[in-house]
């Protein structure tokens, strides 16, 4: 049998009166009288039969019970609002989603499956944003996330989406020429392009060639934008460190090669995330149904292992 609540009128009352240490200001901020409040305050005192306030005078203090209580109170009443304004979210938007995540994951991978997820739910009107900063799902309008992560923030929910491989990747021009590119030495004669978050040291350092026999290779431009370095690594301009999920397409059309068969995991794992309350959406959990079916799919195709 579920425990039994204590009155949520009297629960609110505490919450505003324990945030505001006053009866007077709880009572203001409530539009009721200061009698009101303390009412309710004993009530819910008598109904738990533990002491929540102190009263000093015309002050008022927690106690160590109304301190740890207050906490929890707060918080189940935060994820009531949160929950309350997902569902008028849906309700406005009709079969509306939001969705971000990073340009790179969104260029390379998601959209040219997006139509899958369209075509089997034309109710839902899909919008993507893209953006390196982390969804904060408090005012943005943001239901759910794709994000690279080694863990996911306490408080969100979190599926596993995808896991990948680091593996140099180059133009196949760079395998001709007067320096070609045979064996993970001849990097020292290339240029390495830096995508921003993806250490080369992940690589060279399991393999013993962060000094490359002494000679260290030409340090590249960096970028932010995953898609962009890729995009100069196919363009010839020097060599990159690839993630299968998001150069796999490239080295299947042959604009990308691996230059050698060596691949180390990523510690980064692509997580899809968003609060727990959102799920009670039907096109955030047609979505999430969608997405992980998909991502299954892909790494049936693309196991992670020794190439």
């Amino acid at each position: 049998m579920a425990p039994s609540l204590p009155p949520l009128n009297a629960l609110r009352t505490f919450a505003v009166a324990a945030r505001r240490l006053s009866f007077t200001l709880a009572a203001q901020e409530l539009g009721v009288t200061q009698a009101a409040v303390s009412h309710q305050i004993r009530s819910l005192e008598t109904w738990l039969g533990v002491e929540l306030f102190k009263r000093r005078n015309k002050q008022v203090i927690l106690t160590e019970s109304g301190q740890v209580y207050a906490v929890a109170v707060n918080q189940a009443l935060d994820e009531i609002a949160e929950a309350t304004a997902a569902l008028v979210r849906a309700d406005s938007r009709g079969g509306g989603l939001t969705l971000s995540t990073m340009s790179s994951f969104a260029i390379k991978w998601l959209v040219h499956r997006l139509s899958g997820f369209l075509n089997s739910h034309p109710e839902v009107a899909v919008r993507l944003h893209t953006s390196m900063e982390l969804a904060s799902f408090a005012g943005d309008g943001v239901d759910v996330a794709v994000r690279m992560a080694r863990k996911v923030a306490d408080g969100l929910h979190a599926d596993l989406l995808l896991e990948e491989e680091l593996m140099p990747v180059c133009s196949p021009a760079l395998l001709e020429g007067p320096r070609p590119l045979r064996d993970p030495a001849d990097l020292r004669h290339h240029v390495l392009l830096q995508d921003v978050g993806i250490s080369w040291s992940w690589w060279l350092d399991p393999l013993g060639l962060r000094g490359l026999d002494g000679q260290r290779p030409v340090r590249g431009p960096g970028y932010l934008d995953s898609a962009l370095a890729i995009q100069a690594c196919i363009d010839g301009q020097g060599v990159m460190l690839g993630r299968t999920v998001i150069v796999e397409d490239d080295i299947q059309a042959g604009r990308l090669i691996e230059p050698f068969s060596v691949r180390v995991p990523n510690p980064m794992k692509y997580w899809l995330v968003c609060p727990p309350s959102h799920l009670i959406r039907p096109p955030v959990r047609a979505f999430r149904d969608w997405i992980l079916a998909e991502a299954q799919a892909w790494s049936r195709l693309h196991p992670a292992g020794p190439a």
